[in-house]
């Protein structure tokens, strides 16, 4: 796999700003449908889910191009920043300006963020792993994803299903991304490879899947509960296939491995805020 980090970053950048308008579009089409009707019907129907979607493949082009450049324990934090576009987008449709601390913990995220790049310093891995190496933190991750749309889908706090269910979209836009390099890697031996990996058709069902549980999500309770969740999930599922199956490190010392767990936290943390915030201009 070719290795330009610059390029991989401008490629993430690029998705995370296609991935936040897609966002903003499904969950004003996905909140305008009501409980007891038919979710995929009305989104279906809506224009401005269809140019959400529009949005979402210029992204996942973009991810799968950056994916192809650098590592995803490179590629998946810089997603993260997708939150950073959609705040004044949202705020721009909703008629309001944005605050100075708001602009504020915009700027804490990209600091979090860039300390992880220059810090953390990932490395690439091994991105076709045997399925042995996939198996164990293939069925704990399933198993997380299961617990969290079972949990998230019978709760009767509209919050708290929209937290869970997106968590789980994210984990399975994460595996997603742990899968795609290998997967687009086969395209060069032709599409007989391609079709007959089991990698391409666990990047399928957890692609499909993780769409549906994201409209739900988006459905069940406002932007503050489920879009942090989905950005926060994404890069911690990927970076933990990367870490146990893709062979992905941290190329320093145990000092900067402290300094790079810290901005991770932060990004959480700024993550959270700023998607609460956005929700609510």
């Amino acid at each position: 796999m070719a290795n330009h980090p610059v390029g991989a970053i401008a490629c993430a950048l690029l998705a995370a700003l296609f991935f936040a308008v897609a966002a903003v579009a499904q969950q004003r089409a996905a909140a305008a449908v009501p409980e007891g009707d038919s979710l995929v019907r009305g989104l279906l129907r809506n224009p401005r889910w269809w140019a959400g979607i529009v949005g979402d493949i210029g992204g996942y082009a973009m991810q799968v191009a950056a994916l192809a450049l650098g590592a995803v324990l490179l590629v998946q934090p810089i997603l993260v920043s997708a939150l950073v576009f959609a705040l004044p987008l949202a705020a721009r449709l909703n008629g309001r300006r944005i605050g100075a601390r708001t602009w504020a913990t915009a700027l804490t995220l990209v600091a979090a963020l860039v300390c992880f790049l220059v810090v953390g310093n990932p490395s690439e891995g091994n991105t076709d792993a045997p399925l042995d190496d996939w198996l164990l933190p293939l069925i704990i991750l399933v198993a997380l994803i299961a617990a969290a749309t079972i949990i998230g889908g019978s709760s009767a706090d509209p919050g708290r299903r929209a937290l869970l269910l997106g968590a789980a979209s994210g984990s399975l836009y994460g595996l997603a991304a742990a899968l795609t390099s290998y997967v687009t890697s086969l395209f060069e031996h032709g599409l007989g490879d391609v079709l007959g990996s089991w990698q391409t058709w666990a990047l399928v069902a957890a692609g499909l899947t993780g769409v549906y549980l994201q409209q739900r999500a988006f459905q069940a309770g406002p932007l503050s509960a489920s879009l942090p969740a989905v950005t926060i999930a994404e890069p911690l599922a990927a970076a933990f296939i990367g870490v146990t199956v893709l062979d992905e490190r941290f190329r320093t010392n145990t000092f900067g491995l402290a300094i790079t767990a810290v901005a991770v936290i932060i990004m959480c943390a700024t993550t959270i805020r700023l998607s609460r915030t956005q929700a609510t201009t």
